[in-house]
């Protein structure tokens, strides 16, 4: 991808300052409803039951939520969504001021929450490439400028926020996120309206949802793009599930030295978002994707030798730089290639195999803990990612992602040569 000396459109900052504002609320949210459940029950299931629960919309109506979205208009869909979910957050708040929580409200506000989540997320990444008309530079700064609000306000802002509120009363956190929703939803429904995508053949939407997933599973480029996230989440999951233990019992590290090594690794996500574009431009975006997941899983070997705090605290920033560039460049050139019919479902299979590996890389991890040593899964995480490295690095290669760039860039000026033909047509028939 080349560099593009052109600004972002206005309606681009708007969309930046939602979105932002909204991560703000994710991070309050992120910290405080754990500790919200906390204050209910002391039961480890009932706590997993209320940690699972927001991740369930993405498993069970992923794909069909992508095709909603390709039918729907997607500016609409996103100030809906984040207008339901203020909403729905007044029931918790009234709950928790009447002292009257319990976990199944809990759960079903974190599903809810969830599924709100779904269609917003899955809106959003297929309205910025019609934003942007497609430009593949612009994509990239515009990813990594989304990327690095949403690191910053998720992970550093956020998560002391929910707490510090929570200390001030249990609904207090809830209205603050539903404040960011609202605030989010007002900005949203000020964007610029976007053409909708062509419609297709009517066709049942399960048919459609189909075909969305066929269409990843088809095509190489698209298939290694979402090959990257769902061996990773494995992989980070199985360390993700034993990391506090790890830092605990091999590095002697306290309750606060963990909250410090985390943040080591949110900064390298900053860093990683910050450089995305210009690895991309120097290294093309095939290479340069190729060698974060090398970065990712030789961090992940760094981390499992690391023999004290501070060799860990590098590898987690290592680590974490090289997901921040990933997951800017890689929804960049998804943004850039795919048909903007098929947008919506494209971006849910790809964020529905992710969330399906989540759960197995996290069994894996206590498994693995449980037989061997704590080190274990930290190996075996290093190990597939580097082996999803060596598989997925033909598969999105430059040669291949400048040949889909290529075939999108021929699609579009086909498209917009063909829209005054349309008009004229119209015109006459009318």
């Amino acid at each position: 991808m080349t560099s593009d000396a052109r600004k972002l459109p206005t309606g681009f900052g708007r969309l930046w300052t939602a979105q932002t504002v909204s991560s703000l609320g994710d991070g309050v949210m992120h910290a405080a409803l754990p500790l919200l459940a906390l204050t209910v029950t002391r039961d480890p299931m009932a706590l997993a039951v209320v940690a699972a629960a927001g991740t369930l919309p993405w498993l069970l109506f992923g794909v069909l939520g992508g095709a909603l979205v390709d039918r729907w208009d997607r500016r609409r869909t996103m100030w809906i969504a984040d207008t339901a979910r203020a909403a729905l957050l007044a029931i918790p708040a009234t709950a928790a001021a009447l002292d009257v929580l319990s976990v199944p409200l809990l759960a079903a506000v974190a599903f809810l929450l969830g599924l709100g989540g779904l269609f917003f997320d899955t809106a959003a990444t297929a309205y910025l490439p019609d934003l942007l008309r497609r430009d593949p530079a612009l994509l990239e700064r515009a990813n990594s400028r989304l990327r690095g609000a949403q690191t910053a306000m998720s992970g550093f802002a956020g998560p002391p926020a929910g707490s510090a509120l929570l200390a001030l009363g249990r609904a207090v956190p809830l209205l603050a996120d539903a404040l960011s929703f609202a605030l989010s939803a007002l900005l949203v429904r000020s964007l610029p309206a976007m053409p909708r995508p062509v419609p297709e053949v009517r066709e049942s939407l399960l048919r459609q949802a189909r075909a969305g997933a066929s269409y990843v599973f088809r095509d190489r480029l698209l298939l290694g793009l979402a090959l990257r996230p769902a061996v990773g989440n494995v992989a980070f999951l199985a360390v993700e599930t034993v990391l506090a233990l790890f830092a605990h019992d091999r590095l002697g590290i306290d309750t606060y030295g963990f909250g410090l090594l985390l943040t080591a690794e949110a900064t390298g996500g900053l860093l990683g978002a910050g450089i995305a574009t210009f690895l991309g431009r120097r290294l093309g975006t095939g290479t340069a994707l190729t060698c974060t997941a090398a970065v990712e899983g030789f961090a992940i070997l760094g981390l499992a030798a690391a023999p004290n705090p501070y060799v860990a605290g590098l590898a987690l920033a290592v680590c974490g730089a090289g997901m921040g560039a990933t997951m800017v460049l890689a929804p960049s050139l998804r943004q850039a290639i795919v048909p903007a019919h098929l947008m919506g479902r494209v971006a849910s299979t790809s964020r529905m195999l992710a969330m399906c590996a989540a759960p197995f890389g996290a069994f894996l991890g206590g498994w693995l803990a449980t037989t061997y040593d704590v080190r274990t899964p930290l190996y075996a995480a290093a190990g597939l990612l580097l082996a999803m490295t060596a598989v997925t690095a033909t598969m999105t290669s430059n040669r291949r992602v400048e040949a889909a760039l290529r075939d999108s860039s021929d699609r579009q000026r086909s498209a917009e040569n063909s829209r005054p033909a349309r008009v004229a047509d119209a015109a006459v028939s009318a």
